[in-house]
């Protein structure tokens, strides 16, 4: 493991010419009101996970510079999100669906233009693998297509008239109207986007504020929501969340918080609002989800799923499997296996061919686990893989530790990182029982064959999480599926087909069944005076 630390971190000479950044960037734009503004003031140095190994020592690579607005500047591009929406008046909110998905479609293609730029930052700034930083870029582009997709099957459905009781009715969805949209450092593009892009093509004009890591890869999309949305619609700032969202939730212009963190942050800038019964709300928040691995079970498929799900880009996931509750007759095999997979993981720079893992973004974050670890080990846990533990810079060795109990702080706390808890149980109620009382109610993963125990492990969580996933591990995709939970873990769902209704309101046009309204409706279709009421198909 030495050995392996020490070669961890390359010199500047080594790293692939593909991927070599040049300069640090220093930006200043940011974007409000169809315009780059140049910011003039202070600025935050963004700097990478990845180190460089240099004659006296390691040295962290800055990657540039980004802009620490203020409240005021943030509160100029609050105003021109509510200018654009103009109380549901503006060109955005009533224009017609056709049209707004052309601009999105406009979007689609200047930003996958800036493919190569994106991913390369994905990998500097946040530590992850070239595969993943791929998947991610290209998923978030499907999930654009499956957007418009489902708001043309939506719109299609109601584009026709309903007549009940002698009442006619034409039901659509309109706007919300202003959005505020901030995502996580882990998936600062796609998991953003998955609320950015729902908010933007149901009319609703959007202030974003990038993740606190993974801020300077926005840099290569904003001439293209320049240049593809109206102005005022999409405002791109930046700075501190202190500074600048708190300003915004407290001015009370927001209509709608779209925002992926902790519950704790989330309840905070909600309290802020001055009117809260106006706020609408799409949250992402914590999750500690556990993977549980019955007596009779597919030990090899269990592992297998165990490892990726609690491991996949270093566990920094809140769908990742946080705590593995086994059954004592499998666990020694189980952690046995666990332990001759984990050897088979690849360490290195996020470029590296076939990583699985890589430095941590996060500031603090190797002390934190440190911690977690040493706190386990003082209450009778082990570290049982090689190494476990072990880092160097901003790398952590994931650690294997078992037994772990309720007297440790990593059984309850979500440890966001390669740090895998293992709980041996006997007594199915054990497991019953964290999952009743815990805060969090995201997802579960069981793992066995028993269609009787399996059943009823069902039934008992079915109403205590969002997802349960048979032998299989935690995970939001398909996207087409609803992303949600349950207690401090979520408000609202998310998926293609559900983001696009919480972003929006069923509104109604109802008149008697009466000749002069027949007449009158059909007049108002027949030349085309509305852009809501409508029968356009869209194909």
């Amino acid at each position: 493991m030495d050995h392996l630390l020490e070669a961890l971190f390359p010199s500047a000479d080594q790293i692939p010419e593909a991927w070599l950044l040049g300069e640090p960037l220093e930006q200043r734009e940011y974007l409000v009101g169809g315009e780059l503004r140049r910011w003039d003031g202070p600025l935050a140095t963004v700097n990478s996970p990845v180190w460089l190994k240099q004659a006296d020592g390691d040295s962290q690579v800055v990657l540039g510079r980004a802009p620490l607005l203020d409240a005021d500047t943030a509160l100029t591009a609050l105003d021109a999100a509510v200018q654009a929406y103009d109380k549901g008046r503006g060109a955005w909110p009533t224009m017609r669906v056709a049209e707004r998905i052309a601009h999105v479609e406009q979007f689609l293609t200047r930003m996958r233009e800036q493919r190569t730029a994106v991913v390369k930052l994905l990998m500097w700034e946040i530590g992850k693998n070239l595969k993943d930083a791929e998947k991610e870029f290209d998923r978030t582009c499907d999930y654009i297509v499956d957007t418009i997709g489902a708001l043309k099957a939506l719109d299609r459905r109601s584009s026709r008239f309903e007549l009940e009781q002698g009442t006619l009715g034409q039901i659509r969805r309109a706007p919300l109207g202003v959005a505020l949209c901030m995502g996580p450092y882990n998936y600062p593009l796609n998991e953003t986007f998955t609320t950015l892009i729902p908010a933007l093509i149901m009319g609703n004009t959007v202030v974003f504020k990038p993740a606190k890591f993974g801020v300077l890869l926005i840099r290569p999309l904003l001439e293209a929501f320049r240049d593809s949305f109206p102005p005022g619609v999409i405002n791109v700032i930046y700075g501190r969340g202190h500074d600048t969202v708190s300003a915004l939730m407290a001015s009370g212009k927001v209509d709608v918080f779209a925002f992926i963190g902790t519950h704790k942050a989330a309840a905070a800038l909600k309290k802020l609002h001055p009117k809260p019964h106006r706020l609408r709300a799409a949250l992402g928040l914590d999750a500690k989800n556990p993977g549980i691995v019955l007596p009779q079970v597919d030990l090899d498929n269990a592992v297998e799923e165990a490892v990726t799900g609690a491991l996949s880009f270093n566990g920094q996931r809140c769908t990742a499997l946080k705590i593995l509750f086994v059954h004592e007759e499998v666990v020694d095999e189980f952690l046995t296996r666990f332990q001759a997979k984990l050897t088979t993981l690849t360490p290195g720079m996020p470029w590296t061919p076939g990583v699985a893992l890589t430095p941590l973004p996060e500031p603090g974050k190797v002390d934190y686990l440190h911690a977690l670890v040493s706190d386990a080990c003082e209450h009778g846990a082990q570290v049982l893989n090689a190494g476990g533990g072990q880092s160097r810079g901003s790398f952590f060795y994931p650690a294997l530790l078992y037994p772990v109990s309720p007297a440790m702080r990593v059984y309850h706390e979500e440890q966001f990182g390669p740090v895998i808890p293992v709980v041996p149980f006997r007594d199915l109620d054990t497991v019953i029982e964290y999952v009743l009382d815990s805060d969090y109610g995201q997802q579960l993963s069981l793992f066995g064959n028993d269609p009787a125990t399996i059943g009823q492990l069902i039934d008992t969580f079915a109403n205590q999480v969002g997802r349960i996933n048979l032998n299989s591990q935690c995970q939001r995709g398909p996207d087409t599926y609803p992303f949600n939970g349950r207690k401090n873990s979520a408000e609202g769902t998310l998926s293609v087909h559900d983001a696009l209704r919480v972003f929006s309101i069923r509104t109604l046009v109802a008149a008697r069944f009466q000749e002069a309204n027949k007449t009158l409706i059909s007049d108002i279709i027949r030349h085309r005076e509305s852009s809501f009421l409508t029968t356009d198909y869209i194909f």
